[in-house]
């Protein structure tokens, strides 16, 4: 985690959570699966004007003894799972008129039963009072919602599913709820496209989701296991408007590094003219290369303060602009220069960064080896040895990088620990949105699984957090990226060799089209190299031979 010390903004407490429940109310249509949503009041204190789910905050009585006791339960459903349903449950009768019960004999609560109620009056009194047991067993959890930090409402909700009633029809409540609408996801989502139908980010990404499913029991058996996803978004800036992400998303991971308390502060648009500020010790400028394999550009980075002068991590291409821009970022004093690895977008601009110096520094890093391209080819004033560590400032004020040796992409690649901060540097060993490319013979896959290995034991000997990548945004919960990274190659290996079983004698023009079938066929030219890498340890490791 990076020191209190080094976070750009002022940290302040989110808001309080409270506890909610919602509940998506389903049923069958000839086009597909529609959901019940309602318009909230225009004076409301939360998403005023915005059309949801059923549902509001949980209540004492919702978790009582009691009422538990008289509601039907699911042997899965805690304490906590029945009180959230039985929550949901009571804010649908009480907002549309919604009656999810059942009778002593089984049989669903129907009309008759929802007029001799009153939605004014306590709701579990009058189910008990009329012989109706709250179906909490119908209820099954889709996913957790945590809302985001940067708000001044926040609650902790479980978003629920359940089929609606036969034979009911919603009745607003005109209060609270306006409006109420069966819509199919794609077409609710269409609406708010349209400026038709307002729907807040939570809404917008579960209709995305339930997009996928044809009918009503494809979603209730989907979500028999539990919460299909879990989210507490973050946001940013984009064009300087609202952007808001979960976790699985790109810019996620570097939101939380930069405004770990949520503050929406953060500028997230790529551009080249300025540094980008991560934290008061570390600055990021994206080299005007954008491209297929680098994305939006290589990221290079500063390490250090006006205090420590400055390390400079990947220079880039030679680029006379973007280097200069470097240099003035660093105010001059930059103490040391350090190449990833000797790629052409990487380790070109070492030389003339170091010329534009009063006092040059010194270019470390591995030279390439013998296996690499003419366009690689790389000499630095120092070699890097694994383990060597380059410092900047002392006490409060020290930045501690920590070189590893990690070949696999290319042989004399190399990462980087901020020690103090807990930030590694991954240069392309692992990227942010896409998978490294491992070109035989300069790269090897053995090697490169072997160096996952070796950053996934140094997240934990140096409590990194975070991954400061090549290309592409920070990325967050580095232990975790880099075991999805490693399994994600296992799984493409296991195809690689399906392939390649089914098709002993295919060629590798062959085997891309069918190993990579699920990329898009520009990126087979790329992707063939990758497959030759794994080709190649299939056969060192006797798992495919000829």
């Amino acid at each position: 985690m990076p020191r209190l010390s080094q976070l750009l903004h002022a940290q302040r407490e989110p808001a309080p959570l409270r506890p909610a429940s919602t509940v998506l109310l389903l049923r069958d249509s000839p086009q597909g699966v529609e959901v019940l949503m309602t318009r909230r009041s225009a004076t409301a204190s939360f998403a005023p004007g915005a059309f949801v789910f059923p549902g509001g905050g949980i209540d004492a009585l919702d978790s009582s003894d009691q009422v538990h006791a008289m509601s039907l339960r699911r042997p899965a459903q805690d304490h906590s799972a029945l009180t959230q349903a039985l929550a949901a449950l009571r804010e649908s009768f009480e907002e549309l008129g919604v009656l999810l019960a059942r009778r002593a004999d089984g049989a669903h609560a129907g009309s008759a039963d929802i007029a001799a109620m009153d939605r004014q009056l306590p709701f579990f009194a009058q189910c008990q009072a009329l012989g109706l047991k709250p179906a909490a067993d119908e209820v099954f959890q889709l996913a957790h919602w945590v809302t985001d930090r940067d708000l001044t409402r926040r609650f902790d909700v479980p978003f629920l599913v359940a089929r609606m009633p036969e034979g009911q029809e919603p009745v607003a409540d005109e209060s609270e709820q306006f409006e109420p609408v069966w819509v199919r996801p794609a077409e609710a989502l269409t609406r708010h496209e349209a400026g038709q139908m307002f729907l807040i980010f939570p809404t917008i990404r579960t209709l995305q989701r339930m997009k996928a499913y044809a009918t009503v029991e494809q979603v209730l058996s989907a979500c028999a296991q539990g919460p299909l996803w879990t989210s507490c978004p973050r946001a940013g800036l984009l064009q300087g408007k609202e952007a808001r992400y979960m976790e699985h998303e790109a810019p996620y991971g570097e939101l939380a590094m930069v405004c770990p308390d949520g503050q929406m502060l953060h500028a997230l648009d790529w551009q080249t003219e300025q540094p980008a500020a991560l934290l008061n010790n570390l600055q990021r400028l994206t080299a005007p290369n954008p491209g297929v394999m680098t994305g939006p550009g290589t990221n290079s980075y500063l390490v250090g303060d006006p205090r420590t002068g400055y390390i400079c991590i990947d220079p880039g291409p030679a680029d006379a602009q973007h280097l200069h821009r470097l240099w003035q970022a660093a105010g001059g004093d930059i103490r040391h220069i350090v190449c990833t690895h000797s790629h052409a977008d990487h380790s070109p601009g070492a030389k003339p960064l170091q010329a534009l110096c009063q006092n040059p520094p010194p270019i470390w890093g591995l030279a390439s080896a013998p296996t690499a391209r003419a366009a690689s080819e790389f000499t630095p004033d120092r070699p890097m040895a694994h383990g060597q560590e380059l410092v900047l400032g002392s006490g409060e004020h020290t930045h501690t990088l920590l070189a590893l040796h990690t070949p696999g992409h290319a042989a004399n690649h190399v990462c980087l620990v901020l020690k103090e901060d807990g930030l590694l540097f991954s240069g392309d060993h692992i990227l942010n949105g896409s998978t490294t490319v491992v070109d035989p013979p300069d790269g090897n896959m053995n090697d490169y699984l072997d160096s996952l290995d070796l950053l996934a034991q140094a997240c934990s000997q140096h409590s990194i957090e975070y991954i400061a990548p090549a290309h592409g945004y920070v990325l967050g919960d580095a232990a975790g990226a880099i075991a999805k990274l490693k399994a994600h190659r296992l799984q493409r290996e296991a195809k690689v060799l399906r392939v390649m079983q089914a098709q002993p004698h295919g060629s590798m023009d062959d085997w891309v089209k069918l190993a990579y079938d699920d990329v898009d066929p520009r990126i087979w030219p790329v992707a063939k190299r990758s497959l030759l890498a794994h080709v190649e340890r299939l056969r060192s490791l006797g798992g495919f031979n000829l």
